[in-house]
């Protein structure tokens, strides 16, 4: 969550996370009313306002993490903030600041074109979600609107750290792998290195993995320890990654 507890941690926080083995990175900017977001990054956005962070603080962050590294970078925003900047403006500072795309959760598939377009203009990447009870043709309609990657919300409810990972997720994500040959992304409730490599195992091409960074982050407040903990994340897809491969050649 950027601006928490302010700007200049946040980007430690963040090159901490690439440096701990994350492949992209993704900013929150933070909204009074974050209506997919659980308790942790709720409250990382509270301290993030009365903090002063603006959606313009959050893209010059963006801009300064983009000079130090390649990574990709995803703004999480709601459509509140962007609708405040505007839309045009919104798209070309993302992408003047190297912003590779961004995910707006309360953002119907109707109403994407609105910002897809001016994203799309400015080779911004709209990544769209598809949620547990989305039906199989709308599902594919999502998977066409989307760009970058699908973001796979694996359970129902807001994000935020759970003990386990709902049972019909592999049948999911293969059901979406037929419909769209974009990576599938899997969010909502991966908290732990078991997750990880589960959610591997059951076929994802990403893990993204929020509340319990954010979290973390909150606690320590130190960017090696963070490291560490995105390590140790990041570590059990390896291993997964490394043994379905070995399964595969054997096959």
């Amino acid at each position: 969550m950027a601006g928490d507890p302010d700007l200049r941690m946040t980007e430690s926080l963040a090159t901490a996370c690439e440096a701990g083995g994350a492949d992209l990175l993704e900013l929150g900017i933070p909204f009074s009313d974050p209506i997919a977001d659980g308790p942790e990054i709720q409250e990382a956005g509270q301290r993030a306002l009365r903090a002063g962070t603006r959606p313009r603080d959050v893209i010059g962050l963006a801009a300064r993490i983009r000079q130090e590294t390649e990574i990709p970078l995803v703004l999480m925003t709601y459509m509140n903030p962007v609708l405040a900047m505007g839309l045009p403006t919104f798209a070309e500072r993302a992408a003047s600041a190297g912003v590779d795309g961004v995910v707006v959760p309360d953002l119907s598939l109707e109403a994407s074109p609105e910002i897809r377009e001016p994203l799309d203009a400015h080779g911004v990447d709209m990544i769209q979600l598809v949620a547990p009870s989305t039906p199989p043709t709308r599902a594919a309609a999502i998977a066409d609107a989307s760009r970058g990657f699908l973001y796979v919300v694996a359970r129902y409810g807001t994000t935020g750290a759970r003990s386990s990972l709902p049972e019909d997720l592999r049948g999911r994500i293969a059901a979406l792998h037929r419909v769209s040959s974009l990576p599938l992304g899997v969010g909502f409730g991966v908290t732990t290195g078991a997750h990880v490599r589960a959610v591997a195992a059951a076929g994802a091409d990403g893990v993204v993995v929020g509340s319990s960074i954010v979290r973390r982050a909150a606690e320590r407040r130190d960017p090696e320890d963070l490291r560490k903990f995105v390590a140790e994340l990041a570590t059990g897809l390896a291993v997964e990654r490394t043994t379905s491969s070995i399964s595969s050649s054997k096959r």
